[in-house]
This record gives C-alpha cells, sequence and structure tokens, in this order.
C-alpha cells in the first residue's frame, strides 16, 4: 500500500518517507479551516501521528484524511491553548505548528520552543489597514525577536478573526512544506514568508467557470472556488483515478479507476452543495469555451497549455495558468483587457516543444505510467490558492501579478 500510495514522492531525490511517518507532529488550532486544511495535507504526505489542541476541526476534511492515509492517527484535544500546563498535550512532538489566531497561544508557544529547542512554525492570515495577506515564519531558537513580533496576534485571547478558505491553503501547503523539510533534517526559510493584497471591495461570483485539468491543481482550484462561493463550474479531464494520484489528489480516496472530472465534480457538489458539470474530454482547438467567463489551466503537458493559451487569447478569455514541479509552482494570469502576453508565450513554451498539437500528446500518454514524474500535494496546494485569489482579484479590479513560488529560495514567494 505505501509504496504505491506515496510513489511519486518516494521518487524524490534525498526524499525520507521514514522521517515522516516516524514522526509526531503537534497542532494548534483555532474555530476555522486551516487547521483542517493542514491536516488532510499532512495526512496524505504520509505523517501518521498528530496532536492537536483545538475547539473545532472540520469533519469532512478529517474524515478525507483518514480514508486517504488507513495509518492516520489523530488525537484531538478540544479547547484553546491558554495555559502552561496545556503543553503536556505535546510531549515527545518533535515540531509544533502554531495556527492560532489569539496572542497568548503564541507567546506560549514561542516561550516553550525556545525553553525546549523545539522548532514551532507559524501561519496565519490576517485582514488590517485595507490588506489581506498571510505570514509564516518557522521559529527556532536563536532567531530574532524583532521578527517574531510580527507574529503576536493583537488578541491576546481566543476571539472571532478574520479567516478566508483560499489564504489558508496556501499556508497549509507553505507550513507543510516548512514541516516536511524539519522532519527530514533539511534546511527552512530563515526569513518571514509574506503575501499581501488590497481587501476586495465586491462580490461577484457567480462565473461560469472552466476548469481544464483535475488532478491535484484542479482539485485544490475546485476547494478554492467553493470556498470563496462559486457554484458554476466544469471540469474537464480525460484521465481515470490511480493509485499513485493519492499522495496529492486529495479527493480521489476510494475511487481507483474512476474518472477524476467525474469524481471531482460529484465530490464537490456533495461537501458544497454546488452544481459543477464534468467533461471526460481532452482539451484541444475545437473545444468550445464560448459559455465561459474564465479558464483554469490546470494541465499537466505544455502541448495543451499552448493550444489553451491560444484558444483563450483569440477569444478574449480570462486565463489562469498554473504549474508546479516538486519544489515550485508559478502562477501567469492572461487578462484580455489588459492584451497581455499569453502564459504559452510568457513562459516560453514553444520553444521547449517541438510539436504543438495535443494529439501527440495524447497517444504518447501510456508512456508516462512508466516515467512518472515526482510530485507532493505542497507545491499544488500553494499554486491553486494563488491561482483562484488572482481571479478574484481580477473580478474586483485589481491588476494581480505572476506569482512564482520557489521553496528552495528564502523568500519563497
Amino acid at each position: 500500500m505505501r509504496p504505491s500510495r506515496l510513489d511519486r514522492q518516494l521518487r524524490i531525490e534525498g526524499w525520507n518517507q521514514q522521517a515522516l511517518e516516524n514522526a509526531k507532529v503537534g497542532v494548534v488550532g483555532d474555530t476555522d479551516l486551516l487547521t483542517s486544511l493542514y491536516l488532510m495535507s499532512a495526512s496524505a504526505l504520509g505523517i501518521n501521528n498528530m496532536v492537536v489542541l483545538a475547539p473545532v476541526l472540520n469533519s469532512k476534511l478529517v474524515e478525507i484524511a483518514k480514508k486517504l492515509n488507513p495509518q492516520f492517527t489523530l488525537t484531538h484535544v478540544e479547547g484553546f491553548y491558554t495555559h502552561p500546563v496545556m503543553a503536556e498535550v505535546f510531549k515527545a512532538c518533535n515540531l509544533i505548528v502554531d495556527l492560532s489566531h489569539y496572542g497568548l497561544a503564541n507567546k506560549l508557544l514561542i516561550e516553550k520552543g525556545y525553553r525546549e529547542k523545539i522548532p514551532i512554525i507559524r501561519g496565519f492570515c490576517y485582514e488590517q489597514n485595507g490588506e489581506q495577506g498571510l505570514k509564516v515564519f518557522t521559529y527556532v531558537r536563536g532567531r530574532e525577536w524583532q521578527e517574531l513580533e510580527q507574529l503576536i496576534s493583537p488578541f491576546h485571547f481566543p476571539n472571532g478573526h478574520f479567516d478566508d478558505g483560499v489564504l489558508d491553503t496556501i499556508i497549509a501547503g507553505i507550513t507543510l512544506d516548512e514541516t516536511k523539510n524539519l522532519l527530514m533534517g533539511l534546511s527552512v526559510s530563515d526569513q518571514l514568508i509574506s503575501y499581501k493584497k488590497a481587501k476586495a471591495t465586491t462580490v461577484q461570483n457567480r462565473s461560469n467557470i472552466l476548469v481544464v485539468g483535475s488532478g491535484a491543481l484542479g482539485i485544490f482550484v475546485g476547494f478554492g472556488l467553493a470556498y470563496s462561493g462559486f457554484r458554476y463550474i466544469t471540469f474537464m479531464d480525460p484521465d481515470i483515478i490511480e493509485m499513485t494520484n493519492l499522495n496529492r489528489q486529495v479527493l480521489f480516496y476510494e475511487a481507483i479507476g474512476r474518472s477524476k472530472a467525474e469524481t471531482l465534480t460529484e465530490r464537490l457538489n456533495s461537501i458544497f452543495n454546488m452544481d459543477n458539470k464534468a467533461q471526460v474530454t481532452y482539451f484541444d482547438k475545437d473545444t468550445d469555451i464560448a459559455s465561459y467567463d474564465v479558464v483554469f489551466d490546470c494541465v499537466d503537458n505544455f502541448e495543451s497549455r499552448i493550444v489553451l493559451s491560444e484558444k483563450c487569447k483569440v477569444q478574449g478569455k480570462a486565463l489562469i495558468s498554473g504549474g508546479t514541479s516538486v519544489d515550485a509552482g508559478q502562477v501567469v494570469i492572461y487578462n484580455p483587457m489588459k492584451n497581455g502576453v499569453a502564459p504559452a508565450e510568457l513562459l516560453g513554451l514553444y520553444d521547449i516543444v517541438e510539436a504543438r498539437s495535443p494529439e501527440t500528446y495524447q497517444r504518447e500518454r501510456a508512456a508516462c505510467i512508466y516515467q512518472p514524474d515526482p510530485s507532493v500535494i505542497m507545491t499544488n496546494q500553494i499554486a491553486a490558492g494563488f491561482m483562484v485569489d488572482a481571479y478574484r482579484m481580477l473580478l474586483d479590479g485589481q491588476e494581480p501579478k505572476n506569482i512564482f513560488y520557489d521553496s528552495n529560495n528564502k523568500e519563497k514567494i
């Protein structure tokens, strides 16, 4: 079970799955989605032993975590971290992830990390002074206190706070990447990882949306659109679900051999009461996109990405294009109102591929089974979160920038 489900990440050079499986990870959460999104992704990655102190968890996301990973063990202590005595909950943990929004927990955990030399990964989203954003920082003993002051919530005790499912998705991915690096003895960022944008002034979520590709990127784009209130999405993908998808494609548990597009559609509709549709087919030059307001490019090959870029440019459709590797991801936006460069041109895809026909890719697709590319969940959820946020900014009249995430870069974003 382990080699096949985790095959794509076991192929990564230097990967230490045993370090993940043997670890015990503590999490301090709040009354929002973030903790549950982190748990679900950590379970998919193969972290088996987690202890969580939080008042509530999202039961649907926890159920997904348990179905993805039969070895997943969760100890949930209901409550807030408000007294030093509660640190006993995290006895023998290798590290603690602080996803809370109240200063008392932040200070108690930093003090615990300093005293016991336990790494503390802090991640949260915020809204203040007309801005929305996120911050992630990995504390180990010896960090500068000036940086730590930016991570302490202004609210001393548990209280209502800003939350956003799209930003939560990005935070969960970045904090999980830092978790993986700590457990494997790899380097973590020594800087504050941050992202900010202007606060949205309008909410327009009745778009008719096409998502091309129903793998890991497509799934997390679906989550992000659902959390943003969009309800009319068509997912297009010709593929069926394989066991090796389950280390990152979190909605495909108990669905081996089924259509990706149909399964994703059904499960998002069930979880969020949406009205999504599925098309089990390739995107090609004859695909009709006239009825869609925006296209999300979540494909895994350059040939289809070229066709998507050309089609959207000719028909004047907004295109949000995402791509990932093991340790990086990018989001490139084509806004027809600006008449800018389409993603295929910007990324130099014409120079990378010799043939632009998607039919070539279809004929050679079976070869991927024998020469699979390594892949992990984190870069997919990070890129997907930025893809959805870019579209929300477009609808709000803002001008989103192309995003490049590199886990090997100190600043990451």
